[in-house]
């Protein structure tokens, strides 16, 4: 069994909130990177207080209102489908506050975590101020919303970004990585995987693996699939057919994203 791969949990943990997925440092190799994705039902609350971590509120689908207790923005959320192709709002929280999310209509919402100790000001991230990015050429093309890239100064730790990568086509390709703290060159990067498929019978396939293959592993990722990338290149392949969407976060120690290609493959860059 895969020790990267994450299945939904289905966890009904109060009125109308479906965890679907937790991870975070009790049961992962992960040190700076949490993530959970929660359903809930309209009318539905979360509550969360949290510690020294910062938050990223993503409102995958439906719409949300989101309270840190001195704030409040109402109508977060933008589509009802990833597979809209457009962008969606997200609220970022910062360390030591608590908040708390309401569901306007059925929502699915991420909370994507990194450690945190400079409070920063709570904001909303609208759709409209996430870049967007066309990326590749041949069979390696992918749409990129950019929610918190490494050029928003606004926190301290997170990096959060949708990939949307049509049929028959590869992505986070060639294989890179991000796991050295060598700047530079390269940063240490920790990194979820987040994925829905249209249509949702599909599957992808993702390898993690690393220079040494102490980390070698290929999973096929069904819809709402989490896959946890500790350390290692990690591409991902869309069978013919089938839409992949994904949603990643990333931390580490420095707030930048510099990543290194596997040198065997790098070759493609220059067809």
């Amino acid at each position: 069994m895969s020790t990267l791969l994450r299945k939904p949990q289905q966890q009904h943990i109060r009125p109308g909130v479906t965890l679907l997925h937790e991870v975070n440092a009790d049961h992962s190799p992960l040190h700076y990177v949490g993530f959970k994705m929660i359903d809930l039902e309209p009318g539905a609350l979360y509550d969360e207080v949290l510690g020294r971590t910062e938050c990223c509120i993503v409102a995958v689908t439906g719409t949300i209102t989101v309270s840190d207790h001195e704030q409040t923005f109402a109508g977060v959320g933008t589509r009802t489908s990833v597979f809209e192709k457009k962008p969606t709002d997200s609220v970022y929280i910062s360390n030591d506050r608590s908040f708390v999310v309401t569901a306007e209509t059925v929502a699915r919402v991420a909370l994507c975590y990194s450690p945190s100790s400079v409070q920063r000001p709570t904001r909303l991230i609208p759709a409209s101020e996430n870049s967007v990015e066309h990326r590749g050429k041949y069979n390696n093309q992918r749409l990129v919303h950019n929610i918190l890239p490494d050029s928003d100064q606004t926190v301290n730790s997170l990096l959060v970004v949708e990939v949307i990568t049509e049929s028959a086509n590869w992505s986070s390709y060639p294989p890179h990585k991000h796991d050295v703290d060598m700047l530079p060159a390269e940063s240490l990067l920790e990194e979820t995987y987040y994925h829905e498929i249209d249509p949702a019978q599909g599957f992808v396939f993702q390898r993690v693996y690393t220079d040494d293959r102490s980390i070698d592993e290929t999973m096929a990722v069904e819809h709402r699939n989490v896959v946890i990338v500790p350390a290692g290149y990690h591409p991902v392949g869309v069978p013919d057919g089938y839409t992949s969407y994904y949603l990643n976060v990333m931390a580490g120690p420095k707030r930048i994203w510099k990543f290194h290609n596997d040198p065997d493959h790098e070759w493609i860059l220059q067809r």
